[in-house]
């Protein structure tokens, strides 16, 4: 099986066996083919024949580049896979991926809302109309519960019991969680689901357009910037909602695993990048309450 072949079998085998959405699938694809051309330029016809010092120079060529160490890290992931499948049917024997690593990069701590600006957001001006009663319902319920941008947009009236007080979302990796709404968030959407049912839904999705059709990952995103322009004079995103909420949760109750549970990381690596936004507050505490930390001049 030469090169390409392989390679649209592997791409095959995520969509229909594994049931990958396509925009993972479309990073896949993005990735494997720096793959497929870096066997092109070392002129290998075959998958088996590529070593791994020729996969080391294209992390280091890429890094060299720019790339961040997260996007050589996907690489180095998806190959692995890849070479996963092709040991599994016999094309292969080994992986020339084992072992490598991506270069450490600068981890980026993701940007929050304070409490108070949080709640600015959301107790801004609520006119009594569809839109703006939507929006209210999805602001309170990204930040109530820390949905992801996919989980909202998918999430359909069925998954939601707010007699329970729960939301049943599908998250990455097609994994199913239950997460808690609170007071606000459940008073928002009780206001909202009149409106919703005068619009006919087309389905069952939770937030739909006036036409009826569930809104779309684009249009919830300019609904939310347009939100944080309106009531705080900046740009807001859904994901920045997610990270206050991490953030906040975190804080207030130091439980890192229930954290990572609600926000549905595989990892408990992916939620400790909270416990520094955390420790920036407790510094920031430290340095105005600490009789030896206050500047001199600051002391009463």
């Amino acid at each position: 099986m030469n090169l390409e072949a392989a390679l649209d079998a592997y791409l095959e085998h995520l969509r229909s066996e594994r049931q990958l959405s396509p925009h993972t699938l479309s990073g896949y694809r993005q990735d494997l083919n720096r793959l497929l051309a870096l066997c092109e330029r070392e002129q290998i016809a075959h998958w088996a024949d590529l070593q791994p010092a020729q996969l080391r120079r294209l992390v280091a060529r890429l890094n060299l580049e720019g790339q961040a160490s997260r996007s050589l890290a996907r690489l180095l992931s998806a190959t692995r896979g890849f070479y996963r499948y092709l040991i599994r049917e016999g094309h292969c024997q080994c992986d020339p991926a084992s072992g490598l690593t991506p270069p450490k990069g600068e981890r980026r701590l993701p940007r929050t809302l304070d409490a108070d600006r949080t709640a600015q957001l959301l107790d801004g001006a609520q006119e009594d109309d569809f839109i703006a009663r939507r929006d209210h319902a999805m602001l309170e319920l990204f930040y109530s519960s820390g949905l992801r941008l996919s989980e909202l947009v998918n999430l359909n009236l069925d998954g939601l019991d707010l007699g329970s007080g729960l939301v049943r979302v599908v998250g990455k990796g097609n994994k199913t969680r239950e997460l808690p709404v609170g007071r606000m968030a459940r008073q928002a959407l009780d206001a909202w689901l009149p409106l919703r049912a005068l619009a006919n839904p087309l389905d069952g999705a939770l937030f739909i357009s006036r036409q009826g059709r569930r809104i779309g990952p684009r249009a919830v995103q300019l609904r939310v910037r347009q939100a944080g322009i309106s009531e705080l004079g900046q740009h807001l995103h859904p994901h920045m909602l997610r990270h206050s909420f991490a953030s906040h949760m975190l804080e207030s109750s130091q439980d890192l695993r229930a954290v990572q549970e609600l926000l549905g990381h595989a990892d408990i690596a992916t939620t400790q990048v909270y416990t520094h936004l955390d420790f920036q507050h407790l510094a920031t505490v430290y340095d105005g309450a600490h009789p030896r930390a206050k500047r001199k001049g600051n002391t009463p």
